[in-house]
């Protein structure tokens, strides 16, 4: 056992640390625990779809449209008017979430939040290559998010000639009730939890096949000692054996001779 013991520790010396993984292997190893990985995906998106649907409080995003009349006079727009996706839409959003403009809808519709918290609840961006502001609200109350976005909206048409020298903007959409919730996604987070789950086993389980250094081939046996093994010994039941155990023999005209330990003497015939 000391030799063995220190040929396997020279081995590992020279090899240093490197260490070399049987990709098709650990494929077949997860394949034998399929039904471990199976019931980790299963569990994981149950477990995550309960915390999403009893802890996570569901959102509801309300969205108003407004169109931001060109400031030319001109009906030819030029291209600096029509990209609000860059430059002239950050103007917009920065002038609509500004604290007088977002203090006058907590006023207004007595919200109880504060200006950092209602900016963090709005959203203000443009389709591509339009002059179509698209205002969003987001809140836990689907009615509440409805006022904040059509109150942001009346606000842009009333304010922003005078605060940014444009022309009268033109109300196209009001926004409405949302129906149903914005989020969170139960798919989605369900699908997060049975792949976190299923990933996490599978990262336990090649952990285990990279530590496991039980020789079990020849091929493993030749890899760690350098030489090639003279025999196999099959696995078999040998059964229990006990060195004290008598041995029976049936003897002719149906008699038995009990063989013992040395020293005892021998039965008779029955």
């Amino acid at each position: 056992m000391k030799e063995n013991t220190e040929i396997i520790r020279q081995q590992t010396a020279r090899d240093g640390d490197e260490m070399e993984i049987d990709l098709v292997e650990l494929l077949y190893y997860f394949y034998s625990r399929a039904g471990w990985i199976l019931a980790a995906f299963i569990a994981g998106g149950i477990l995550l779809g309960l915390v999403t649907f009893f802890f996570i409080t569901p959102k509801y995003t309300a969205t108003s449209k407004v169109y931001m009349v060109s400031a030319n006079s001109d009906s030819i727009l030029d291209l600096a008017d029509l990209n609000l996706g860059t430059s002239l839409s950050k103007d917009y959003a920065e002038v609509l979430t500004s604290r007088p403009i977002l203090e006058d809808v907590i006023d207004t519709l007595g919200l109880p939040y504060t200006y950092e918290g209602l900016e963090g609840m709005i959203e203000v961006s443009s389709t591509s290559e339009t002059r179509i502001l698209v205002i969003s609200a987001e809140s836990a109350d689907p009615q509440e998010a409805k006022g904040i976005a059509n109150r942001l909206a009346l606000l842009a048409v009333s304010r922003l000639p005078d605060l940014m020298g444009t022309m009268e903007p033109s109300l196209i959409e009001s926004a409405v009730t949302p129906k149903g919730p914005s989020s969170p996604s139960y798919t989605k987070n369900i699908m997060i939890g049975a792949l976190l789950f299923a990933l996490l086993v599978m990262a336990v389980l090649t952990f285990r096949f990279i530590s496991d250094d039980t020789l079990k081939t020849t091929e493993d046996v030749e890899a760690a000692f350098g030489v090639l093994p003279l025999a196999v010994i099959p696995e078999s039941d040998l059964g229990e054996h006990d060195g004290k155990e008598e041995k029976k023999h049936v003897l002719p005209g149906g008699g038995r001779k009990k063989r013992k330990g040395k020293g005892e003497g021998t039965d008779g015939e029955s």
